[in-house]
């Protein structure tokens, strides 16, 4: 089953394209990695999928509809620098606004939702800090919470624009779990990555992108030296297994 389907999406920022030509379905049940070199457009291309940011033309559906009609289907977790980390709640509540698409935002959460919330910060490791502002958490810690906000969110479509920046590597290897297992559970999630040598280990799908997708399919397939070339504009070698940006990019 198609889960997303991009046509023909472009995006500018004064009169620049940052985006163009994209055009690409994913499937359900799949973990794709965008991955490409900065300036790219990889969080450009999330943030307009989810509306976030104004598209000069094209067409998100997901599950065969328009995206406005299927929004309570998907999650999303920001760049940690994109967050006022200085907003005074603590990380309890951080978790209960990934209810609200179920609950609405004029009702109080109930005793199941607070426990539901309980439940998501323990499947992270952060119950304990259930009470903690915000502000006094470490990187990985408020990333960890994010993610039990997406727990609590119980979409069926994840996007996740850098989880993995400036984790310990304990959070870096929570995070792929929980992805692994939404995966496992027919979800679908998207990622924006850095790391090319994690990549075969992280992911079954790809895409790669330069302001226009180079290529979009399973890892195998399209991870490919002539695919990263033509993606970073640079020289890749390979250590092994694991490819390397040696110039461009």
């Amino acid at each position: 089953m198609k889960a997303i389907e991009i046509q023909n999406l472009a995006v500018t920022y004064e009169r620049q394209p940052v985006l163009e030509n994209v055009n690409f379905t994913i499937p359900e049940g799949t973990l794709t990695g965008i991955i490409g070199p900065n300036g790219a457009g990889k969080s450009t291309l999330i943030k307009s999928i989810l509306h976030l940011i104004p598209r000069l033309s094209g067409d998100i559906v997901v599950y065969g509809k328009p995206y406005k009609k299927q929004r309570n289907l998907i999650g999303y977790v920001p760049q940690r620098s994109e967050v006022d980390w200085d907003f005074p709640t603590n990380a309890l509540d951080v978790v209960l606004m990934g209810r609200y698409g179920h609950i609405g935002w004029i009702r109080r959460p109930n005793k199941k939702e607070i426990q539901f919330a309980y439940e998501c910060l323990e499947k992270v490791g952060m119950k304990e800090f259930a009470n903690r502002q915000i502000s006094q958490l470490s990187g990985g810690q408020q990333q960890r919470v994010f993610l039990a906000r997406a727990l609590a969110q119980d979409a069926q479509i994840y996007f996740m624009d850098e989880p993995f920046a400036g984790v310990d590597a304990a959070t870096e290897k929570a995070i792929m779990k929980l992805l692994q297992e939404w995966r496992e559970q027919g979800k679908t999630v998207l990622v924006v990555h850095h790391d090319l040598q994690t990549v075969k280990d992280y992911f079954d799908h790809c895409l790669l992108l330069n302001k226009t997708p180079v290529d979009y399919g399973p890892t195998e397939s399209v991870f490919t030296l002539d695919n990263l070339e033509r993606t970073y504009g640079g020289a890749i070698s390979f250590l092994g297994n694991s490819p390397i940006l040696t110039q461009g990019g």
